[in-house]
């Protein structure tokens, strides 16, 4: 038996996929229908908007901005920070995306080490030990958020992380490296 939020599925070549759904109408069954490609019509549309979505925004990464601004998009998830490897020096905004179901912080800290020290409670960076190499910060944003920091940067080393409580350590930190 199954109970409110919950479902069954039976299928149907032909019509769709008949679902059971709580609480029971009739029959207790309800069909979703196909396109006649056998593709279900309700997952068309997110694939059609998904579509259309790549092709109006382009790959991501790096880009040009306003006149001498280069955007760089940076995805943060739980556990882990993608953006690009690297980026030409000079004015840069960090276009942050959270995909992750938690808030996230980003922060840039300019290093030649590819680790950062921790702090004694064993989860969180040492923001002291860095703050003199520190080039910005993205205070915490909520799930599906997308922020900008704007930043300028010289040639080299740079490490962007989430200091949220076990974040660094669980792998949310990438390298981004500066060019000429």
């Amino acid at each position: 038996m199954f109970g409110p939020g919950q479902h069954r599925r039976r299928p149907s070549p032909i019509w769709g996929t008949a679902i059971k759904v709580w609480p029971e109408n009739t029959d207790g069954w309800r069909v979703i229908p196909r396109s006649p490609f056998g593709v279900r019509r309700t997952t068309l549309v997110p694939l059609a908007g998904g579509l259309v979505a790549l092709l109006l925004g382009g790959c991501g990464g790096a880009g040009s901005g306003s006149a001498g601004n280069t955007v760089v998009d940076v995805q943060e998830r739980d556990f882990r920070i993608a953006a690009p490897e690297r980026v030409a020096a000079g004015n840069v905004t960090l276009r942050a995306h959270n995909s992750g179901p938690d808030q996230h912080e980003l922060l840039v800290v300019r290093t030649e080490s590819k680790s950062l020290p921790i702090r004694s409670d064993g989860f969180t960076v040492n923001e002291e030990a860095v703050q003199h190499s520190e080039r910005g910060v993205l205070e915490p944003g909520e799930s599906g958020s997308t922020r900008d920091l704007q930043l300028h940067l010289a040639p080299g080393h740079y490490v962007l992380f989430c200091n949220m409580a076990g974040h660094y350590l669980g792998g949310m930190h990438t390298n981004l490296v500066v060019t000429q």
